[in-house]
């Protein structure tokens, strides 16, 4: 099969579907395809194209568009939409641009379909490479149209649920781009079909050892699979990896904003986060440090992550950004008394004065989630003090908004306390590790959908959502045996603690944005400090209101899009 089209820039952007402009480029970056289509190293950049544009853990900003944070920033676009600026024109959660990953990857298929492209001299090698490859694209081609689908699905003006167009083929500059939005069904169903597909095709993870090679390849000669599958690629997307996708998807296609329930989608991700979980050792498996997966540089090899992106050289610009002011900080992320309330007193209780919450002494006796994920006042954190109350000099300078917190606190969670802020900019930086997914996640994905198929007991391959909220309670540090764990005996009570668990795990990592929209969660929570006036704690009722819209739980198509394209049908409301 060749394409009609004569040439294609290798970093072109399809700039009629996604709505921006590209550069021009010179001519001895364009390549006939022809070209492209037999050369492995620019063909392969298609498909390299689609591990741009991961999400991985650092999403902190987005933690200022909910309940758990502010941004002291008044011209931060999270803050933007969190207080009533949200449209079809501002969206910055928007992940309509990702369909540029997803033709590029259409793209690389086609290369693999015309197949003249020789990876290997040796056609047993060979062909492996077209098997894990074509693997690779199908598993990226998903995952992309997974954040659109997250991003943008919705009720439709008609007042259908419906999904996103989902892209099997590449469409050149000159083509079709006015393509309607499949059902939501629809949707999860190409997403799951394509990782499904991928899951056959990749190996389960990239390993020297003999042990690993599928029994469908034991009279291959090892050293071929290992020139194709060996540990050298294991930041690439692997069977297991994908699997977690999987289960990924389909607990939000579950979730009550969506599915809720229906169509087998909860125990499609019990059952698959059961099988990962069992391989690492049950419920046992859980990592003893999942909660500091992030601090230090021997944490590339943390048990608590299954998928990562490669370490770059030192830096120190999220500490920049979010380290307190006496330590050279902007300060920008300053967590909610709403996320402080949500940790519960160290014996597994909420917080709450029969419980032995002292108001005055607020932080003693919690959970120990809260001291590593959050700095209170007092704290000793990165050489100094932090005071964030009477006396906390510039890390409590009212009359300086857009400098210190706005509720009392400042964010410790995936900030290294080994970087080092110098005024005059010669900074110590460390390295710092991109994740994409990590057990934590899994076992939570466990939980939730177990919990809500048959309630706290269930169990899915010996598990339950109680034995998996005992082991990360017990992990993070509460009382054992756990008491009031041991009352929780209604699904609604389990689906409430697990929602509360999933917070408090899950902080700062992009996670609690999505989670109270497929849950049908209250967006408009006022948001809450704490601070220390010199004689008390005084707790400050409303330090931001947010004012989303009743139809925000669905986020809309970009406005541009559904000008320029007849066919696309935007979101109810906006």
């Amino acid at each position: 099969m060749k394409n009609n089209l004569k040439y294609l820039l290798v970093l072109s952007i399809l700039t009629i579907f996604l709505g921006c402009e590209a550069l021009d480029p010179l001519d001895e970056n364009r390549q006939t395809f022809d070209f492209v289509s037999t050369d492995p190293a620019f063909a392969e950049g298609f498909l390299l194209h689609g591990y741009t544009g991961l999400v991985n853990q650092f999403r902190f900003v987005q933690a200022a568009a909910t309940d758990d944070a502010v941004h002291n920033q008044l011209n931060n676009s999270y803050r933007n939409i969190a207080t009533g600026g949200l449209s079809a024109q501002s969206n910055p959660t928007s992940k309509w641009k990702n369909f540029e990953k997803v033709f590029y990857i259409n793209r690389f298929i086609d290369i693999l379909n015309i197949g003249e492209i020789q990876w290997n001299r040796d056609d047993e090698i060979n062909a492996l490479f077209y098997e894990r490859m074509r693997g690779e694209a199908y598993a990226l081609r998903a995952l992309h149209h997974y954040y659109v689908l997250q991003a943008h699905a919705g009720i439709g003006t008609s007042g259908n649920l419906l999904g996103i167009p989902y892209f099997k083929e590449f469409i050149p500059n000159t083509g079709n781009f006015n393509i309607p939005r499949l059902s939501f069904q629809e949707s999860v169903a190409a997403i799951i079909e394509d990782f499904n597909k991928a899951i056959e095709l990749l190996p389960n993870e990239y390993s020297d050892s003999p042990s690993k090679v599928p029994a469908k390849y034991a009279a291959l000669d090892f050293t071929k699979w290992l020139t194709v599958n060996g540990s050298q690629y294991n930041l690439r997307v692997t069977a297991k990896i994908v699997k977690a996708l999987k289960a990924r998807v389909a607990l939000f296609a579950a979730s009550p904003s969506f599915l809720n329930g229906s169509e087998g989608y909860y125990e499609t991700a019990a059952n698959i986060a059961s099988e990962l979980i069992t391989d690492i050792g049950g419920v046992s498996g859980l990592a003893p440090d999942g909660i500091l997966y992030y601090d230090s540089d021997s944490d590339i090899n943390n048990p608590e992550i299954l998928w990562r992106g490669s370490i770059g050289g030192t830096n120190s610009a999220s500490e920049r950004s979010y380290f307190p002011p006496s330590l050279n900080g902007l300060g920008q992320i300053n967590p909610s008394e709403n996320l402080v309330n949500a940790f519960p007193m160290q014996n597994g209780y909420p917080a709450t004065i029969s419980n032995g919450y002292n108001p005055q002494n607020p932080y003693e006796n919690r959970d120990p989630r809260l001291k590593n994920f959050i700095i209170t006042n007092g704290d000793s954190y990165a050489r100094g003090t932090i005071n964030t109350g009477f006396g906390g000099g510039i890390d409590r300078l009212d009359s300086i908004p857009q400098l210190s917190t706005r509720t009392g606190y400042y964010l410790k969670k995936l900030l290294r306390p080994d970087v080092v802020i110098n005024p005059n900019g010669s900074n110590t930086g460390q390295r710092h590790i991109n994740v994409y997914i990590r057990y934590t996640e899994l076992f939570l994905i466990l939980a939730e959908a177990a919990n809500e198929i048959g309630g706290p007991d269930y169990q899915v391959n010996g598990m339950s959502a109680r034995d998996i909220i005992s082991a990360i309670r017990k992990r993070a540090g509460l009382a054992q045996p756990d008491a009031y764990l041991a009352t929780i005996n209604t699904t609604e009570q389990m689906r409430r603690l697990i929602q509360n668990e999933r917070r408090l795990e899950l902080c700062f990592e992009g996670y609690r944005f999505w989670d109270l929209r497929r849950w049908g969660l209250d967006l408009n929570e006022t948001i809450k400090g704490n601070f220390f006036n010199g004689t008390e704690y005084q707790v400050l009722d409303q330090v931001e209101p947010r004012n989303y819209p009743n139809f925000a739980t669905y986020l809309p198509i970009p406005n541009s899009q559904v000008i320029q394209f007849s066919a696309l049908e935007q979101n109810r409301g906006w």
